[in-house]
């Protein structure tokens, strides 16, 4: 059953608009009148650079037809909802063109290094050589340069079915079941008919910017990215977060966690223990894989560095992480990077002039060095503590380390060399956190590992701050500049990468989220990004939260940890 806060949702989007005679729209500050039913483009001009456009504030794809007074704002390769657009019609193409050549051949997307999109081939035997990556490009550029047109029609669920079993599309048959909606919108190009779960661009000539490139098993697809201003970002492998991706998917596949229907499929069976223990298996495994490694080289680690990026769930892999290791004889000692910030006013300044927060520049790097270096050479240290009441640092515990206990420390810094540099880096070891989702909703649309970060930091920040959904959306884009800018390149420097996600999570998070997520209005200009993320939530079925540890990662967001207070 779906939360009646959905179904009013439902009624609300599907509610049919008044009919007016005539309706104004209004465009780059000049509004006309229309007495028939307008397609965007037919207003905003045949400009490739326009991917998508805000309809009162709500994502419409450019062959919207408007019916009532409207304001519209274009979007394109610079706006993330632009990329969205641009990539889903790209692995579209990229499905159709496989097709095309191979039609025996089933491909499953999923995101992977370089900000890409890999392409792995899941039919037993088959090998990706260099061959068969140029046909498919050589087929795609085909594709594109056709300028083929996108076209979209409503059909029932049952029709839907009938379609997709004809097609041999079993994947999409198995989440169809779990859709709430009444009718299914299916794409057709020259024949080729497809779901993407996301809208389209008007048609294949507007997908000129892509590059294909063999990367074992499969191959990788790259497009334009926002943060790169609608460029395709230079390609930097990636070898350790690489591995963590496939890890997370080969066990996906083993434990038959790999999709949302199957992660629905325990719920229906009512073996929710068993789902639930299964993911937190996986993590205890991890644990004890961590501390025997460390374990082993025990006499020359002496700094154990965290970090990953914003809702990775550092705090309590960090705690947990410490347990692990007393449960070995090694008492080791947590520090909080965060009790080095510089006094607020000596904080740098980003490109608008506010105090950025993100920068390792906001910490005190020379004093962390020297604290670090001074505790494992035996001395006692007067650290501080950061009053963020006040912005200064005052006067912390005074604290001395034994020759046999680690500290841990983590932070989105915390494998940057520079905040370190004083300690040999025979005596550190790297750890990268960060949820490896590999859930698809079928195999051509895979979740988004960000959008599951952001869902988890919507609900903690409501939880533990009080903070709307609206402010943590607000910040959002800061934060991930700062990932960029900071984080990402010091993932290869880890020593072990542990994958945070607990296959679980969206289902128990649904019910935290949705009603935070159902607050936003046509006029706000997070709606979209709202939108967006209802979509991805209301295929799970909802589970029930009673079973879940205390001491499980996912309790750092929903609350009930037992490190808490920790």
């Amino acid at each position: 059953m779906l939360p009646s806060i959905y179904i009013e949702y439902l009624k609300g989007v599907l509610m049919e608009k008044n009919k007016q005679t005539s309706f104004k729209v209004t465009f780059n500050n000049k509004t006309t009148t229309h007495n028939t039913p307008t397609r965007v483009l037919d207003v905003v001009g045949p400009n490739r650079d326009f991917i998508c456009v805000l309809v009162n504030g709500r994502v419409r794809e450019l062959t919207y037809v408007i019916t009532q007074d409207a304001k519209l704002e274009v979007k394109t390769l610079d706006d993330s909802e632009g990329i969205r657009i641009y990539q889903t019609s790209l692995r579209y193409v990229a499905a159709m063109a496989m097709k095309r050549i191979r039609p025996e051949l089933n491909v499953r997307f999923s995101y992977n290094v370089s900000r890409s999109i890999f392409i792995q081939v899941t039919n037993k035997g088959v090998t990706v050589d260099r061959l068969l990556v140029e046909k498919l490009q050589k087929e795609m550029r085909s594709i594109v340069d056709a300028d083929l047109v996108f076209n979209r029609s409503k059909i029932t669920v049952q029709q839907a079915e009938v379609l997709f079993e004809k097609l041999g599309y079993k994947d999409k048959l198995e989440i169809l079941k779990y859709r709430p909606e009444p009718n299914v919108h299916i794409y057709e190009c020259d024949g080729y008919q497809n779901y993407m779960y996301g809208y389209m661009v008007p048609s294949s000539g507007y997908l000129k910017n892509f590059i294909i490139r063999p990367y074992s098993p499969g191959m990788l697809l790259q497009y334009p990215r926002s943060e790169t201003k609608g460029e395709i970002p230079e390609f930097k492998d990636a070898p350790m977060f690489g591995k963590a991706l496939k890890a997370s998917h080969n066990w996906a596949k083993l434990t038959n966690l790999d999709s949302v229907a199957h992660i629905n499929s325990y719920i229906e069976k009512g073996q929710i223990v068993e789902l639930i223990n299964i993911a937190e298996a996986k993590h205890y495994q991890m644990l004890s894989e961590l501390g025997q490694r460390i374990m082993e080289d025990s006499e020359d680690i002496r700094l154990i560095c965290i970090a990953g990026p914003s809702s990775s769930g550092k705090t309590t892999f960090a705690n947990r992480l410490r347990t692990e290791l007393m449960s070995r004889g090694l008492n080791a000692i947590r520090l909080s990077i965060d009790d080095y910030y510089l006094p607020r006013e000596l904080a740098p300044r980003d490109e608008n002039g506010n105090f950025d927060l993100e920068s390792i520049y906001a910490l005190d790097i020379e004093l962390f060095n020297q604290n670090m270096l001074d505790l494992i050479n035996g001395e006692e240290v007067q650290l501080p503590k950061f009053d963020f009441k006040i912005g200064k640092r005052v006067a912390g515990r005074k604290l001395k380390v034994k020759s046999n206990q680690p500290i841990i420390i983590e932070g989105i810094h915390a494998l940057n060399e520079q905040l370190t540099s004083y300690i040999p880096k025979h005596q550190k070891y790297k750890i990268y956190i960060s949820p490896q989702a590999q859930i698809n909703i079928d195999d051509h649309n895979p979740i988004s590992l960000t959008d599951l970060r952001l869902l988890r930091r919507i609900v903690r920040d409501k939880k533990y701050r009080n903070a709307s959904a609206q402010e943590t959306m607000n910040m959002w884009p800061s934060v991930r500049a700062g990932e960029f800018k900071w984080i990402y390149d010091t993932q290869e420097e880890a020593d072990y990468v542990f994958n945070s996600l607990l296959s679980y999570e969206l289902a128990v998070m649904k019910k935290h989220a949705l009603p935070l997520l159902l607050e936003f209005d046509y006029q706000s200009e997070f709606f979209p990004l709202a939108e967006r993320l209802i979509r991805m939530l209301k295929y799970f079925l909802d589970l029930d939260e009673q079973w879940v540890p205390n001491n499980s990662l996912l309790r750092e967001f929903i609350g009930g940890s037992c490190f808490h207070d920790v």
